[in-house]
């Protein structure tokens, strides 16, 4: 039987592979300090096990992130039928005196190597050190509007054929 949304076996799925392999933007849903909600696009790398982010080391959500880690994190293709990989989990902030290796890694994924290498030093020279984001996966969605769908639209879907 196929795995179930929430599972964490969907990440596994030939959908989320290639979520987390695209050079496709993720978007990070946290709780802002004063208890609201923000969204910000940001590059990523999937280790295997965790998705990795980078930030600036002075970057306010990692003060956000420090007093709530739960966040929300989605990748999309943008074109119809859209491909959706949902994860949910808990950040890991960990600081570090250098550029993350995992944010070379998506620099050079997203911009190639010579731009992403370029970036990567332009960063460097900026601040020195980074704030490395982990989301180890706690439940994940997949929508693919062929086979997997918002769960309102599946269960009106399914009244019709009871119909």
């Amino acid at each position: 039987m196929p795995a179930g949304q929430g599972d964490l076996a969907l990440l596994d799925d030939p959908v989320a592979q290639a979520m987390l392999h695209s050079r496709y933007l993720a978007r990070l849903a946290y709780t802002w300090t004063d208890g609201t909600p923000r969204v910000v696009p940001i590059w990523f790398h999937w280790n295997g096990k965790e998705v990795v982010l980078g930030s600036p080391p002075k970057a306010p959500k990692l003060r956000a992130l420090a007093r709530n880690p739960k966040v929300a994190l989605t990748i999309d293709e943008p074109t119809f039928p859209a491909k959706v990989l949902l994860v949910r989990g808990t950040a890991r902030i960990d600081m570090l005196e250098d550029v993350s290796p995992e944010y070379v890694a998506s620099a050079e994924r997203y911009l190639g190597q010579e731009q992403g290498r370029a970036t990567v030093e332009m960063i460097r020279s900026m601040a020195p050190g980074m704030g490395r984001i982990t989301i180890q996966p706690e439940w994940v969605g997949i929508l693919d509007f062929e086979q997997r769908f918002p769960s309102e639209i599946e269960n009106a879907m399914a009244a019709a054929h009871t119909q």
